[in-house]
């Protein structure tokens, strides 16, 4: 199922469509079956089975005439509908309505009201826009709007979500880099280490040198083995004193900000599962000028 788009999957909904309309129709012309006062036929009710407590009867009747008019209406109603606007897969009908371009009709529209405000601000420094109330306020409700879902709503953030409002910032928290994680996004991965390290023994000597980093108190010689091996394997990105490497998005050790978790269960199964971590880019369906206004508003969080 590769995309709802091809030619078997047009194919089924017009056959869904299709088949759902003649078995109503059916359905419906069955309903005007036997002989009752009023029906669509007239004459007298069938009588079945069905009998309750003695004399508590439920009669067959067919359906009334108006009701039966009333059914064939809506489904005229729905044949002409779908003759109009697209109800067979992705064909557009007489109309040519779709979607997509209502979508992109509404998109251009609602640009050329609001963009220009946007673009007031795009010649200025991050800084200069995170001083202006208005800005801030136009940048909180885009956060509302595509970021709170991930890092909350008051971007505070979750597990697996970094917090916005402390000076902990795995990638930096310059403006142009905050701009930049917005813009083209970012990808993280650590790698596991269960393997490399030599088993669950390497991981839990790791993970108390990594626990001491932050001024933890470890078993002094599981971390010192762990020292070992992380010299070896995770000093290019968390430096050699843990301190971290934005460039690479390797997270600074030392402190006590843990993105997944600061328990000791936690931080091992980092190292020994590895993590994968991805901040989708939103430049394409932002566009430059929105997030210029938006890394403004970050920026202050924790600029303030």
């Amino acid at each position: 199922m590769g995309s709802f788009n091809d030619a078997f999957w047009n194919l089924f909904i017009v056959v869904c469509t299709l088949g759902g309309i003649l078995w109503l129709y059916l359905l419906t012309i069955a309903s005007m079956r036997g002989r009752g006062p009023g029906a669509a036929g007239g004459g007298a009710a069938e009588v079945p089975r069905h009998v309750w407590d003695e004399d508590l009867t439920e009669l067959d009747n067919p359906l009334p005439r108006w009701w039966v008019i009333l059914f064939f209406a809506t489904l005229a109603f729905g044949v002409v509908y779908l003759m109009l606007y697209p109800g067979f897969g992705t064909n557009s009908m007489i109309l040519g309505w779709t979607q997509k371009a209502e979508y992109e009709a509404e998109m251009a529209r609602a640009e050329a009201r609001y963009g220009p405000l946007y673009e007031a601000y795009l010649e200025l420094p991050v800084e200069r826009v995170a001083e202006d109330p208005k800005a801030l306020r136009m940048g909180e409700r885009l956060f509302a709007s595509y970021c709170a879902v991930c890092h909350g709503a008051d971007a505070g953030g979750v597990p697996g979500f970094p917090n916005l409002r402390d000076t902990v910032w795995q990638w930096g928290g310059s403006p142009e880099a905050i701009r930049t994680s917005i813009l083209a996004g970012r990808d993280a991965a650590m790698p596991p280490w269960r393997e490399p390290l030599g088993g669950d023994a390497g991981v839990d000597e790791v993970t108390a040198y990594v626990l001491s980093l932050s001024g933890r108190s470890v078993d002094a010689a599981k971390a010192a083995a762990g020292r070992e091996k992380y010299d070896a394997l995770c000093v290019a990105c968390h430096a050699p004193d843990g301190t971290g490497n934005p460039a690479l998005g390797g997270s600074d050790l030392t402190d006590d900000v843990w993105l997944y978790g600061g328990s000791e269960a936690a931080v091992r199964k980092s190292i020994a599962d590895g993590r994968e971590g991805r901040m989708p880019a939103h430049g394409d369906f932002l566009g430059e000028a929105r997030v210029h206004v938006l890394a403004a508003w970050v920026y202050s969080l924790s600029n303030r």
